[in-house]
């Protein structure tokens, strides 16, 4: 699998916003939405917690250790070395994601510390990028679109009531992250008009929107 399989093999709304990533930027944002988007497959698909944890750990241990020491002939591990030495620093998106794991209804708190887990993300790409500046912007920015997208997957009645009360606690304004960071705008935007009530593109028009952002940022 090559980096354009990689980019292939996420949803569709995470496709869409990394097809107007800058150049230099590319990598960064789709390393982390495939590691994420991987993250999350591992977890649903795990019926039994304790083999979803070893899979994790695994993870863990590979991203601890320094560049050029990790397992090869992992595409996607491969394709996060593109944060160099702070590649170790996305094990806290590994330990937010295994709070998920287990059959019994998850706790608000599991999913906010999913949705920090994955703005943190978001904060790395920016300084990985060369837009420090932005990170905050940029953590901001992903926590609110991870709880959107994470309300509009959820099921059971009280998982969804308590994402839905952290997405109203949100105060939703426009990303203002710069062009290197273009994806996350996409993905925020779609974000903003979801706001966890629907999928991300789950209208034309939300398709039209994501390419409105992408063209123009706004």
């Amino acid at each position: 699998m090559n980096f354009s399989d990689l980019a292939e093999s996420l949803p569709i709304e995470r496709r869409l916003a990394l097809s107007y990533a800058a150049s230099a930027a590319r990598r960064a944002c789709g390393a982390l939405l495939g590691f994420d988007a991987m993250l999350g497959h591992l977890i649903r698909s795990s019926r039994e917690p304790l083999l979803g944890q070893l899979r994790l750990a695994w993870w863990r241990e590979e991203l601890a250790k320094p560049v050029g020491t990790r397992a090869k002939g992992e595409p996607l591990l491969d394709a996060l070395e593109v944060f160099g030495e702070r590649t170790g620093e996305l094990v806290g998106l590994i330990d937010a994601w295994e709070g998920l794991l287990g059959e019994a209804a998850i706790a608000g708190q599991a999913f906010n510390a999913l949705a920090e887990a994955r703005g943190e993300a978001w904060a790395r790409v920016a300084q990985v990028v060369g837009n420090g500046s932005a990170a905050q912007k940029a953590r901001t920015a992903g926590y609110e679109w991870a709880l959107a997208d994470l309300g509009c997957h959820l099921s059971n009645p009280d998982e969804r009531a308590g994402v839905m009360g952290l997405i109203g606690d949100c105060r939703w304004l426009p990303a203002d992250v710069p062009r290197d960071l273009r994806p996350l705008k996409v993905l925020h935007g779609l974000a903003r008009r979801s706001r966890g009530s629907r999928p991300l593109l789950g209208r034309r028009r939300d398709l039209l929107a994501g390419f409105r952002l992408g063209l123009l940022g706004f």
